[in-house]
C-alpha cells in the first residue's frame, strides 16, 4: 500500500511519517480506575492506539505445582470495532500471543507477590483475571496492553470475603493487591540498520523484525519476544535492550504519576 511504502521510504531517510524521532513515543495518556465494577482497571492511549485493562479477583483452586500461590490469567479481546483486520469469534493467533507476552512480563518479573494470595494453602487462593480490550488499533498493541495491565494491577484492591470464606464481597475492599514490581514492556523495531520504538500500524508492516522486552525497575530483563521473519544480530539485540531499558524508565514515571491521582 502507498502508506506503507511512504513510511518505509521515510524511515530509510532517517525520518517518520508523524515527525517523531526514532526513540520517541507518541503522546501517552494513562487513566487508572476507569471501570468502577473492576477491582482495578486502566485505560491507555498511545497515540491513536487505545486499550482498556480490567482486573477481577475470584476465589479458586491453585495449580497442582504451585499449591501456595495465587493464579494469574490474562485474556485479550480483539473486536472488529478496533480494526477491520479483527474478526468476531474465538481468539486468533495475534490475541493469544498478546495475552501470553503480557502474562509473561508480569509473571517473570514477579510483579505480584503471589504467595500472599493464598487463602488456604493447597485448597483456596485468589485468582487474578486480567482482561485486555482493544478499543482502537493503530500500532504497538503490545506495549499499550502491557502498560494498561501493569497500571490496572497497581491500582487493584483486594475485596473482602464473607465469614464462611466462600463469597467475595464486591465493592468492599480489604487492602491493595500485593504488587512489588513494575515491569514495563518496550518493543523495538528494526528496519535496515535503523532501530525505532512505538511503531505505528503502517510502520509495523514494514519492519524487518521487532523485539519486545519487559524491563523491571531494577533493570532486570524479565521477558523477550521476537517477531518478524528476519534475523537479529547479537549487536542488534544489545542495542535494543539498552534502548528498551532507557525508555522503560520514562514510561514507569508516567505510570507513577497516573497512580498518584487515585
Amino acid at each position: 500500500m502507498m502508506e506503507e511504502k511512504y513510511a518505509l521510504e521515510l524511515i530509510m531517510k532517517g525520518k517518520r511519517v508523524d515527525g517523531r524521532k526514532f526513540d520517541e513515543f507518541r503522546p501517552i495518556e494513562i487513566m487508572p480506575n476507569v471501570i468502577s465494577k473492576a477491582e482495578g482497571s486502566a485505560q491507555v492511549r498511545l497515540g491513536d492506539t487505545e486499550i482498556i485493562a480490567g482486573v477481577k479477583l475470584n476465589i479458586g483452586k491453585p495449580f497442582a505445582d504451585t499449591p501456595n500461590e495465587g493464579v494469574l490469567i490474562v485474556n485479550s479481546e480483539f473486536t472488529p470495532l478496533a480494526s477491520p483486520d479483527f474478526e468476531t469469534g474465538p481468539p486468533g493467533e495475534d490475541a493469544i500471543e498478546l495475552s501470553r507476552v503480557t502474562d509473561r512480563g508480569i509473571r517473570e518479573s514477579h510483579m505480584v507477590n503471589v504467595e500472599q494470595l493464598a487463602i488456604t494453602p493447597g485448597e483456596k487462593v485468589w485468582m487474578m483475571f486480567v482482561d485486555l480490550h482493544m478499543i482502537n488499533h493503530q500500532g504497538n498493541l503490545l506495549d499499550a496492553a502491557s502498560l494498561a495491565a501493569v497500571t490496572a494491577l497497581h491500582a487493584a484492591k483486594m475485596p473482602k470475603i464473607d465469614a464462611d470464606g466462600e463469597t467475595v464481597l464486591r465493592g468492599d475492599y480489604d487492602k491493595q493487591l500485593p504488587v512489588v514490581h513494575m515491569p514495563i514492556n518496550i518493543t523495538v523495531g528494526k528496519v535496515g540498520s535503523s532501530l525505532l520504538i512505538d511503531p505505528t500500524l503502517e510502520e509495523e508492516k514494514v519492519l524487518d523484525a521487532k523485539l519486545s522486552i519487559a524491563v523491571r525497575e531494577d533493570g532486570a530483563i524479565c521477558a523477550l519476544q521476537k517477531q518478524g521473519n528476519k534475523e537479529l544480530e547479537l549487536s542488534d539485540i544489545d542495542k535494543m535492550v539498552e534502548l528498551a531499558a532507557k525508555k522503560a524508565d520514562e514510561l514507569r514515571e508516567l505510570v507513577k504519576e497516573a497512580l498518584k491521582k487515585i
